[in-house]
């Protein structure tokens, strides 16, 4: 028997343009993913309905990231003949799931998630001034995996109690309504320990847009060298000549993200490769601003290739809309023969089986 493939959903909410902490965390997942055979289908979303949670009153800026957003996949190598790119907003199916999840959750499960009580801090919301759209956060994104019947999500592992959250109402609801009609999702995480979660250039524990410690991937060249030049290091090497630390060291933390095979021969002939430059560190005699300049040399030839991809999709925005309405198509397709078995199960398919139970045509 033929194993049956896999189908991947992702996604981002479109709160500004996206940064390569994105990229390292799930983006580039996502682009070996869409190559995979195995996979029968990938989808992407462009998350605006729960970016407007928190944004309902600058629907501006919710609009015009997704564009962007758009334009940051695209740039980046998410090709729409093998990427089913969406926008969430369009998919009328996935809110209708999320009024029948919404039953099989309590509040007080949903108070108790980390990523929920994490979200809810950094907001500054606080009692009754949770917006209800945002508290249930969770139970949306498990309409979204499950209409797609996802069994990979590839995100950052500070999401891993909202896919936690996802298992249990998939099982709640087959369970409840014995079926086996929702499919129960598997986080994939990047293999490299520094990508996990890719600290801010400030040194704060996540790259965050609304604290401006990110480096965009549609960063400029200079724009980019004045951040890489700017980036914390070791408080502690104050001089040349002094022994520094690699650990909660951001500069270092980047190399390992981002340095390739033949960084080293391109940009620092000297040494032989990241090891060796970590130990000249460690030992004293190597400043901060050798290392950043090798760092930005790395991220600029990354970026390099996304710049152009991007500069040739704002001249073509009709490409950029033919993708999106593409993707969101097959997504209400997908989503919409998910929703026809979720209330065959839940028994208010009433047409339907009224059509059988009566002989009515």
């Amino acid at each position: 028997m033929a194993q049956k493939k896999k189908i991947m959903l992702t996604g981002d909410r479109p709160t500004g343009r996206l940064h390569i902490g994105h990229y390292v965390g799930s983006l580039r997942q996502r682009l070996e993913l869409q190559d995979d055979p195995s996979y029968e289908k990938v989808f992407v979303m462009i998350a605006d309905a729960q970016a407007l949670t928190d944004n309902f009153d600058d629907p501006d800026k919710v609009r015009e990231s997704v564009f962007q957003v758009a334009l940051d996949y695209l740039s980046v190598g998410i090709d729409p003949k093998k990427t089913h790119i969406l926008i969430q907003s369009e998919v009328p199916q996935l809110h209708e799931l999320t009024v029948y999840y919404m039953n099989l959750v309590t509040v007080s499960r949903v108070q108790r998630n980390p990523t929920v009580k994490a979200e809810l801090k950094m907001r500054g919301f606080e009692g009754e001034s949770v917006p209800v759209g945002f508290f249930t956060y969770p139970i949306s994104q498990a309409s979204d995996i499950t209409a797609f019947k996802a069994t990979i999500v590839p995100v950052g592992e500070d999401q891993e109690p909202m896919l936690e959250q996802c298992r249990e109402i998939v099982r709640t609801f087959n369970r409840t309504y014995d079926c086996d009609v929702l499919v129960e999702p598997e986080i994939y995480l990047p293999e490299n320990e520094a990508c996990l979660r890719l600290p801010g250039t400030d040194g704060q524990a996540k790259m965050s847009k609304s604290l401006g410690n990110t480096i965009y991937l549609s960063d400029d060249e200079e724009t980019l060298r004045k951040k890489v030049m700017s980036m914390f290091t070791d408080p502690g090497h104050l001089r040349v000549e002094d022994p520094g630390k690699i650990e909660g060291n951001t500069v270092f933390t980047y190399l390992d993200a981002f340095v390739q095979p033949d960084s080293f021969e391109k940009f620092l002939p000297e040494y032989r490769d990241l090891d060796e430059l970590k130990d000249h560190y460690r030992r004293g005699g190597l400043g901060d601003v050798k290392v950043k300049k090798f760092l930005f040399a790395v991220l600029n030839e990354f970026l390099s290739p996304i710049r152009e991809k991007r500069a040739y999709y704002e001249a073509h925005p009709e490409e950029v809309i033919a993708a999106l309405r593409d993707g969101t198509e097959e997504a209400r397709r997908a989503a919409a023969a998910t929703l026809a078995d979720v209330k065959r199960a839940m028994k208010i398919d009433y047409f339907e089986s009224w059509a059988d139970e009566y002989g009515v045509k």
